[in-house]
């Protein structure tokens, strides 16, 4: 049988030849300081998709007994951290590097200290999944089939590549470069969903308006319930999801992105039973989540989503007498999730139904202000979707690359 090379697949073409392989434990050693003293209660945690955090930050609130950190491990910045817990998005656990600082962490975990290379390179190659076969071949699942258990020596007997150093530096900060970019679009985004919030505050509460085509002001704004500008209003379909049937889709809470409210089904369904087309969406229908968690949360139908059919846990509001836009926009403030939070707590349990989502206390301008309002915030809208998709577009061509650039 012909020995596979070590020649990544892609490569810069300054270098040739086979990369080396060594040992982990010949380039790294696990670090065993623990916090004897309990003076650091700084505790941190390997999140499978965020890597090193803060545990306090990624739970809301202390997991670990403040008082008695005595057996965990001490954590430097740059510092390398080994989670055994599997999950779908990390399948032999996630390696990560630790960018925060001195902190501690459960001796569940393994840590270790880089001790030569480019640090960069390595980080970028735990990134992968070519180390992974190596984990599951030594892998003693045991009792616990979501936790990898692995013995210390085989751990550190892991093959490594080990390319000539320039090489490993080239690598790194092409990625370097790639992950900057990256974060940049991340900011973009966050800034242009903050100004969004911002100015809707200030739309909304008429701090900031608009003057007619002719630079006069538009006249004063009403106050209706939301019974008085909809019809329609009716309960969805009681019917289980089944895998999409190429044309029907159905729109269930969980389909209903929690920040966006778009229709962002995983995976897509079709409802189990007869078609009903009273059901089905159309242009203007607004819906409102009645139970649960998610009670208060809105999706504005958009004709580019198909054929949509709702389910029981939604109600359906069809805006006939205002702008769709303008009144789904209200539903993103403050007031709104107040107005949400003071419904749900009469009842005892989260809830809103029909009759008194009809009371939700809406403004109406007239409507040449209300398509200004809407198109204004609709335009934002698309540029956050836009940097979405940059986003997702350059993280799916860095990870194609690291799949080629590695080996």
């Amino acid at each position: 049988m012909e020995k596979q090379k070590n020649i990544p697949q892609l490569r810069f073409p300054e270098f040739e030849g086979e990369w080396k392989r060594k040992k982990l434990g010949e380039i790294a050693e696990k670090k065993i300081y623990k916090n004897q003293d309990n003076s650091i209660n700084n505790v941190f945690t390997n999140s499978a998709s965020l890597g090193i955090v803060n545990q306090r930050d990624y739970f809301d609130k202390d997991i670990a007994n403040q008082n008695n950190l005595l057996n965990y491990y001490v954590v430097e910045k740059d510092d390398f951290i080994y989670n055994p817990r599997i999950s779908n998005y990390a399948p032999v656990g996630p390696i990560s590097r630790n960018h925060i600082g001195l902190g501690v962490m459960s001796p569940l975990y393994l840590v270790f200290k880089l001790l030569k290379g480019n640090i960069d390179f390595f980080e970028k190659y735990f990134s992968t999944s070519f180390w992974h076969e190596y984990m599951e071949s030594i892998a003693n699942y045991g009792a616990r089939a979501d936790r990898m258990n692995i013995t210390t020596g085989d751990f550190f007997a892991m093959p490594i590549p080990f390319p000539i150093f320039p090489e490993q530096t080239r690598i790194a900060s092409f990625f370097t470069t790639i992950d900057k970019k990256i974060a940049g679009l991340k900011q973009k985004k966050i800034l242009l969903e903050q100004y969004k919030k911002g100015v809707m505050q200030k739309l909304f509460s008429q701090e900031l308006r608009f003057k007619d085509d002719t630079g006069k002001e538009f006249p004063k704004w009403e106050k209706k319930k939301l019974g008085e500008i909809a019809n329609k209003i009716m309960y969805g379909m009681n019917a289980a999801a089944i895998p999409f049937d190429g044309e029907n889709k159905y729109l269930r809470i969980t389909d209903i992105d929690e920040k966006s409210r778009k229709f962002l089904p995983n995976p897509l369904s079709s409802p189990d039973c007869v078609i009903e087309e009273k059901y089905k969406l159309n242009e203007g229908d607004m819906i409102f989540a009645r139970t649960g968690a998610s009670v208060g949360k809105t999706y504005l139908y958009d004709i580019r989503d198909g054929n949509i059919y709702f389910a029981g846990f939604l109600i359906r509001f069809s805006i006939t007498d205002a702008n769709p836009y303008f009144i789904f926009f209200q539903t993103f403030l403050n007031s709104y999730n107040k107005w949400v939070q003071m419904m749900s707590m009469r009842s005892g349990q989260p809830g809103i139904n029909a009759e008194e989502y009809k009371t939700f206390p809406v403004v109406i301008p007239c409507l040449a202000e209300q398509i200004k309002i809407a198109n204004f915030l609709s335009a934002i809208d698309e540029k956050i979707d836009y940097t979405k998709k940059q986003i997702d577009k350059t993280e799916h061509w860095k990870k194609g690359l690291l799949q080629k650039m590695f080996c």
